[in-house]
């Protein structure tokens, strides 16, 4: 009855309901069209499209007996087109992936550990609990991609046979040629699997319970951009139903940069915020994580085209937090013997600020309510080390005397080649600072601004002349690849390289130096959500 009537207004048009006016019919008659065409229900298409293999009486096989991230779910449809052409439309494939996710998704604890994938931090060690389970799992994909997926021993086995159904070839492969793999698949490593990453928990359970809290309102946030610096600012999120939001930016970084953007996010599985938006002339993707109490948001930003550049991502409500609380302090780093102006960022802060012993504030402005800006004098004498100066995870401050260390961030880091159509992976390093505490242990300090060169990293590199071929360092810490060879001017090898990366520091009138390595390989040709 329903669905004859909407199909009847849409046909009918203003001539019925000339009496409601203009204005409403047209709202009248927008949202019964739109409900007549929306298709079906995400359950029902669910059955539509997965049940013609899945389904054995009123129950669905395989699909309701595992749980995933919102990407792991993503890669399961896409790979059921590919392997078992599935018809499924781009908004189809996005409603399925939000009510597998929201209904079969991970805990926060349990995606917790292997947040690094998700957010696509670069050059992050991924790390198997044994080293059994790297060898089997670890040689052809991330472990992580095992480990952000939940199974009982039944379906761990039956992936098993799906590898081997699909990727013959991974007996004979490296570490699979030389042992038993099938039995030890079986017999060893499905159990293992189930056990650590078993389809029932009581996380799972605990979640699922929960009263989850949107996103709604104005939040103070604050991170820092490897080669841009740290930056504090505003984002204000509003709702649009269905776990969907509007997002606006206002970003002040450190160094002057004032960015100012706008986009939307979809929130998975309650708390799994996944957005877009177009910061400045930039086109970003933002991953992060929500707090269970609705008053804080991590995670990390990163572009569209090239995620290894990104940025941290830290926020609180302003509203669920108490006042004074801090965000972000600038600069964050203070040398005894010198008066800096520093700049708080956070939510209603007050003009009151205690540096400890030895540090003295002599001026406060206020520049808005939630910004101050403070004069603080440090003296020549100050015992080095980090200091509270209020509440909120980002109210510290660092005293050192001089900088006696430098540290390459990262400090081993991976990039890769360009050409045609597969664009180049560049690398982002950091230069790090380091001091000698009055204990005599080292102290972080943190980022600092440095001058950056490349060489060749050992003998065979020099040989091959590497620096000159593999690419070019920027001046603020990034390595842009070259083009993929073959290179005629290199005798007809690729422009691949093993180098030395070095980061001066300027720390008064002396030089700190520190070094990294960088090795540049072939271009990447699979970049699935989950590598």
């Amino acid at each position: 009855m329903i669905v004859g009537v909407h199909r009847s207004a849409c046909a009918v048009g203003a001539k019925g309901f000339r009496a409601l006016g203009r204005t409403v019919l047209a709202g009248i008659l927008a949202t019964l069209c739109a409900a007549a065409w929306a298709g079906p229900s995400p359950d029902k298409l669910l059955i539509e499209k997965c049940g013609a293999c899945h389904q054995e009486g009123k129950a669905l096989q395989r699909i309701t007996t595992m749980r995933k991230s919102p990407e792991g779910w993503d890669m399961t449809i896409v790979r059921m087109g590919i392997w078992h052409k599935v018809e499924v439309s781009k908004s189809e494939r996005k409603t399925l992936v939000k009510y597998l996710a929201d209904r079969q998704g991970l805990a926060p604890e349990e995606s917790a550990p292997y947040r690094f994938l998700l957010e696509r931090r670069p050059n992050a060690q991924d790390v198997a609990p044994s080293e059994d389970l790297a060898q089997m799992c670890g040689r052809c994909h991330s472990f992580g991609r095992v480990a952000l997926q939940r199974r009982d021993v039944a379906e761990w086995r039956k992936l098993v046979h799906t590898h081997v159904g699909q990727f013959p070839s991974v007996e004979y492969s490296n570490m699979g040629r030389d042992r038993n793999w099938f039995d030890l698949a079986l017999g060893d490593v499905a159990p293992k699997l189930a056990k650590l990453y078993p389809q029932r928990t009581a996380a799972w359970s605990k979640w699922q319970q929960a009263r989850h809290v949107a996103p709604s309102g104005t939040w103070r946030v604050a991170g820092s951009r490897p080669g841009w610096g740290g930056y504090s600012g505003y984002m204000v999120v509003r709702a649009l139903g269905a776990d969907r939001y509007d997002v606006k930016y206002d970003l002040q970084y450190d160094a002057g940069n004032h960015v100012v953007g706008q986009g939307d996010a979809i929130v998975y599985t309650g708390y799994e915020w996944r957005g877009s938006a177009k910061l400045g002339n930039q086109e970003v993707r933002s991953v992060f994580a929500l707090g269970g109490d609705g008053k804080r948001m991590s995670g990390r930003w990163f572009l569209r085209d090239a995620d290894e550049i990104g940025a941290s991502f830290e926020a609180v409500r302003s509203d669920a937090v108490p006042a004074d609380t801090v965000v972000a302090v600038s600069p964050a780093l203070l040398k005894a013997g010198t008066t800096t102006v520093v700049r708080v960022s956070g939510v209603k802060l007050g003009t009151q600020f205690d540096f400890g012993p030895d540090v003295a504030v002599q001026k406060v402005e206020r520049v808005s309510p939630d910004e101050v800006q403070l004069s603080v004098a440090v003296a020549a004498g100050a015992a080095p080390g980090w200091r509270q100066i209020g509440r909120g995870a980002g109210a510290q401050v660092a005293l050192y005397r001089q900088i006696d260390a430098i540290r390459v961030e990262p400090e081993f880091a991976h990039a890769r080649l360009g050409g045609g159509t597969t664009a180049p992976v560049s690398a982002q390093f950091e230069a790090i600072a380091f001091c000698n505490g009055a204990d005599g242990k080292e102290i972080r300090l943190g980022p600092v601004h440095a001058t950056w060169g490349v060489d060749n990293f050992d003998a065979r590199a020099k040989a091959d002349d590497d620096v000159k071929f593999a690419g070019a360092m920027e001046p603020h810490g990034q390595f842009l690849p070259a083009f993929a060879g073959p290179n005629p001017a290199r005798n007809n090898l690729n422009n691949v390289g093993d180098l030395a990366v070095q980061a001066t520091v300027a720390d008064g009138d002396r030089t700190v130096a520190g070094s990294g390595r960088l090795v540049v390989s072939v271009q990447r040709w699979n970049t699935p959500p989950l590598r």
